[in-house]
């Protein structure tokens, strides 16, 4: 019988040295040593469930017939080094359970952990570990895709834009992402030329990029945590998002980034303690900004470039050395329906008792455009011609250049709806 196929051979004896348990019609039981799983699943019908034993078991494999692949705990597939360690070809295919290390280094080959071709649509990828792989999973093409619960550790032994991303998608739609932890490597979720995706409930930490949208509508970005990224949520050349209940924490740069990205609902997320930015808006328009919270950061939101007809409501400014940087000539109203934002640096009062400040809110001043276009100027803030210029400009408002004016402050800063898991670390 040499040569003869070791599946044939399961297959002929199986019913004489196995137990029933390990062998069926639709299940198979693979180990680690002398298993042959390339053979195996290259042989199996559509339907079957082929179960990993523990152990180290040989990549690459291709799945081109839709099985169930389910690691039982300590299964690996290693791929040697290789391009790939396992490529999902057919539609329903699941992949669950397993270990997946050890892929080639070539951004130009897409050297992957779990790469899902166009073909798979329907596939199910979920509580798998990836490490040691340049991309942890790649949906290219396929529609209607779930991803969830996987544990991507992106490699860290190469430049940041060497390194790949830890769920990277192209051309995609349908497809839900949830759940999934991913560290290091370089964004978290990378997708581009896509509709209708969901990502939610994922946490980021250690990557350039938590969430990057390139040229994506229609899609939802929610209940997501970031945490020490260089930025939480990069969302370019898309539309009509809804990006809710997300939290950036301890981003460097930026917390949410837009870059011509427009007609989109950001409402009940959470930035803190950012180094630099909670928000920066780009040439970024009729967008709605409602029941964020923006606190602790270098500046609170930076807006330039264009950025027009976006709408500001109920939103909290806590404590930014910086509440708002615009600048322009003409004067912005944040406020709707006589409902504006609040603003912890705002001593205003409250006589009628209605929860909006009796007076408007200008967070911007004369000093402020002196200090962002000379910097070193702080050193002089508090120094008699600083406080001369803002005396002169309460008592003549003429005085104040255009900017953001709230007509509607709030007194009390507004419930955030961030749920309570996202709340404290992970």
């Amino acid at each position: 019988m040499k040569g003869y196929p070791v599946f044939r051979i399961i297959m002929i004896v199986g019913s004489i040295l196995l137990p029933a348990p390990v062998l069926s019609a639709s299940v198979l039981e693979v180990p680690a040593q002398g298993g042959d799983l390339k053979n195996i699943v290259g042989m199996a019908k559509a339907g079957t469930i082929v179960r990993l034993k523990p152990g180290v078991h040989q990549g690459p494999i291709v799945l081109s017939r839709r099985i169930v692949l389910q690691g039982m705990p300590g299964a690996v597939i290693d791929a040697g080094g290789a391009s790939r360690a396992l490529t999902v070809s057919a539609p329903g295919t699941v992949v669950r359970g397993i270990t997946v290390r050890a892929t080639g280094r070539s951004l130009a080959t897409e050297d992957t952990g779990i790469f899902v071709t166009e073909e798979a649509n329907g596939a199910v990828i979920e509580n798998n570990t990836i490490r040691d792989s340049l991309i942890g999973i790649y949906l290219k093409g396929p529609k209607d895709v779930r991803v969830k619960g996987n544990k991507i550790f992106g490699l860290t032994d190469m430049r940041v834009n060497e390194r790949g991303n830890g769920i990277q998608i192209w051309r995609s739609s349908g497809s839900l992402i949830e759940q999934n932890e991913i560290r290091n490597g370089r964004d978290g979720i990378f997708v581009t030329t896509s509709r209708r995706n969901v990502f939610r409930g994922n946490y980021f930490e250690g990557t350039r990029i938590a969430v990057h949208y390139m040229y994506t509508n229609d899609s939802e970005v929610s209940e997501n945590r970031s945490v020490n990224n260089h930025v939480g949520y990069a969302l370019m050349y898309s539309k009509k998002l809804i990006v809710r209940r997300n939290v950036s924490e301890n981003d460097r740069d930026h917390g949410i980034l837009l870059n011509y990205a427009n007609r989109s609902l950001f409402e009940g997320n959470l930035v803190r303690n950012g180094k630099t930015k909670c928000v920066f808006i780009y040439n970024s328009s009729k967008n709605e900004f409602r029941r964020n919270h923006f606190e602790n950061c270098a500046v609170g939101i930076h807006f330039t470039a264009g950025s027009e007809r976006n709408r500001f409501t109920e939103n909290a400014f806590v404590g930014n050395r910086h509440q708002v940087k615009y600048v322009g000539t003409g004067w912005l109203d944040w406020s709707v329906k006589g409902r504006g934002n609040y603003w912890s640096d705002n001593p205003a009062f409250d006589l009628d008792g209605d929860g909006i400040s009796d007076t408007a809110y200008k967070p911007n001043d004369l000093v402020d455009e002196v200090l962002w276009a000379y910097p070193v100027a702080k050193l002089l803030i508090n120094s008699p011609a600083a406080r001369t210029l803002r005396w002169a400009q309460r008592r003549f408002p003429a005085l104040y250049p255009g900017g953001v004016v709230d007509s509607a402050p709030l007194m009390k800063s507004p419930a955030l709806p961030v749920p309570a898991n996202q709340e404290t670390a992970r």
